[in-house]
């Protein structure tokens, strides 16, 4: 702590040397900002905002399993009655505390927007806004995304209606919110992965290697990631927790399968990207195989079976001619 305070009583905050920059950034976030000093900030501005009628924070740090560490995030959800003013105007986040960036996208489940802002030393915070009017259908009926975040845990910041105290105060359901997909279900994600090898070996043949990666990294992971949470489920209890979005996943997935996790992503190169789809593949054709006969599904075996031999036979042309050579 001896630079810290050399810096406070020096007033001088900038590295004297390229070795001190790695403990730079926690030194201003010691000497500087804090979330504690955010929330202390947002609670005092919600409060005098006519439109905030309630606030609560999710996520890490309100939750007590996988509490918030030194790399969270401050997580926020807003209930006004002019949200739209809240998503277009970006003053009101960005005179809570000095600040790098701040920006505007849908939340993770796209039912809402957030303000993300990114403030001094590195501290960022999500506020996401609804309508304050959709509270009263929420004391009504909990849907099943909010129970599983009241269940995880929240703390509310701000109520001036007293009706985000009630919601969060209803008894939660005890039977699980899982709901197991159907044979079709369950059959159309299998053959949108296999339509979706062939897809991107056809690019990657053509020497498309944007585009491919885009599939095998981005389209045919996404689709693992859903099979990942099946096989979990159907191997270990329909109640086993999963998390969202991939949260925590080298913690409940098979661990066979994060063993050959390294393997399925692929640097921007021909041959690496052409191994980590073979290794999708395999991963993937063994989590499928497990999860269909727990639960006593058919894929479709056959069209599976030709679009995987097909994009085997397009992987395997190698070596291809490189029209940069």
């Amino acid at each position: 702590m001896r630079r810290v305070e050399s810096m406070r009583v020096s007033g001088k905050l900038e590295p004297d040397s390229q070795s001190d920059r790695a403990g730079f950034t926690q030194e201003r976030i010691l000497a500087m900002l804090t979330y504690d000093d955010l929330l202390t900030r947002f609670i005092a501005w919600a409060e005098e905002a006519p439109t905030v009628r309630s606030a609560m924070i999710l996520g890490s740090r309100a939750r007590s399993d996988h509490p918030a560490d030194e790399w969270s995030d401050l997580d926020v959800l807003v209930f006004a009655a002019e949200p739209d003013s809240l998503i277009r105007e970006s003053t009101w986040a960005t005179r809570l505390a000095p600040h790098w960036l701040t920006f505007v996208e849908r939340t993770g489940d796209g039912s809402a927007w957030e303000r993300r802002t990114l403030y001094e030393g590195g501290l960022d915070v999500d506020v996401a806004v609804f309508p304050a009017a959709g509270l009263a259908a929420l004391d009504a009926e909990l849907p099943p995304a909010l129970i599983d975040v009241i269940r995880r845990g929240v703390r509310i910041l701000v109520d001036k209606d007293g009706v985000l105290s009630r919601v969060v105060a209803r008894p939660l359901p005890s039977i699980g919110l899982y709901k197991q997909p159907s044979e079709a279900e369950f059959v159309n994600l299998v053959s949108d992965f296999w339509y979706h090898t062939l897809w991107s070996a056809k690019h990657w043949r053509r020497g498309e290697l944007w585009w491919a990666k885009s599939g095998i990294d981005g389209a045919l992971k996404n689709q693992l990631h859903r099979m990942l949470e099946w096989h979990a489920r159907a191997t270990r209890g329909a109640d086993f927790d999963t998390w969202l979005r991939g949260r925590f996943l080298e913690e409940w997935a098979d661990p066979r399968a994060v063993a050959a996790l390294p393997g399925i992503f692929g640097r921007y190169d021909r041959a690496d990207l052409a191994s980590a789809l073979e290794a999708t593949m395999k991963l993937y054709r063994w989590l499928e195989d497990e999860t269909a006969e727990r639960w006593g599904y058919t894929p479709p075996r056959d069209g599976e079976l030709r679009a995987a031999t097909a994009t085997e036979a397009l992987l395997a042309a190698r070596p291809w001619h490189n029209p940069d050579d």
